[in-house]
């Protein structure tokens, strides 16, 4: 009995959990309808968010790129089909590779530093000043943050996207020996609208996820250096898990057979 009241413990503890992230995004979004509105501090936020993302973003998916085509082409020799490299590297990067990884890396980079910031304000009161001085802070804090994030993922996912096929494209031709003009042209007649609108919808979601999970955690931060810790620990942690899984539900939405 003990083990089942264990077991009925955990999973309830779960359950209210999704239901108070569940609250909380819904909370979020219903504040974009509702002035005040806070444009400044969310221009400042689709610069953190959007071009301070730009180099981790590009590196990450450059050399990914590359790899992958040298991947490719080594298995594609066991069976004679080193020809498919531009066209797997395409597919491969548009359709996962490249919104999953700008994802775990906007996760890494970005919903850390929300989760720290918002729970040391938390920590030093300052929430509790915004509070007194008749400031939302949902309004000022969360949603500039998790709306900046939702718009500007889906740019930095295109941008993923067209650097990890550049790496696939340098690695083919300089170093596996396609011709270039033949690489660009099997790379753009392989892809379809429709791996680029899942690509795009992808990064949208992901974005949301990271900056809610930021936002959630940081707002519910225990007091101290430890809470901040603890908080940025697991913001990090629950999106990156939300954003996998967030992915193999889309992928069965866009691509189930």
């Amino acid at each position: 009995m003990r083990l089942l009241a264990v077991i009925g413990a955990t999973v309830l503890g779960f359950l209210a959990a999704i239901g108070r992230v569940a609250m909380f995004a819904v909370d979020t979004v219903s504040h974009l309808i509702r002035a005040p509105w806070y444009p400044k501090e969310f221009g400042n936020q689709l610069i953190q968010i959007g071009y301070l993302s730009l180099p981790v973003v590009g590196l990450t998916t450059i050399f990914t790129g590359g790899a992958l085509a040298l991947q490719i082409y080594a298995g594609g020799a066991r069976f004679s089909a080193e020809a498919v490299v531009p066209q797997i590297v395409a597919i491969g990067m548009v359709r996962e590779l490249g919104p999953v990884l700008v994802g775990l890396m906007i996760a890494a980079r970005v919903t850390s530093s929300i989760a720290a910031e918002i729970a040391t304000m938390k920590v030093t009161e300052q929430i509790d000043a915004l509070v007194t001085l008749s400031t939302n802070p949902m309004k000022y804090l969360t949603l500039p943050r998790v709306l900046a994030a939702t718009l500007v993922m889906p740019v930095l996912v295109a941008i993923g996207d067209i650097i990890g096929i550049m790496g696939g494209y340098l690695v083919g031709v300089n170093r596996l020996g396609f011709n270039a003009a033949t690489y660009l042209k099997n790379t753009l007649d392989f892809l379809e609208p429709l791996d680029i609108i899942s690509s795009l919808s992808k990064g949208a979601v992901f974005g949301f996820i990271a900056a809610l999970m930021g936002c959630y955690f940081g707002m519910r931060s225990a007091r101290g250096a430890a809470g901040v810790g603890a908080a940025t620990k697991g913001a990090v942690v629950a999106a990156s898990v939300l954003i996998l899984a967030a992915n193999f539900v889309l992928t069965e939405l866009f691509f189930a057979a």
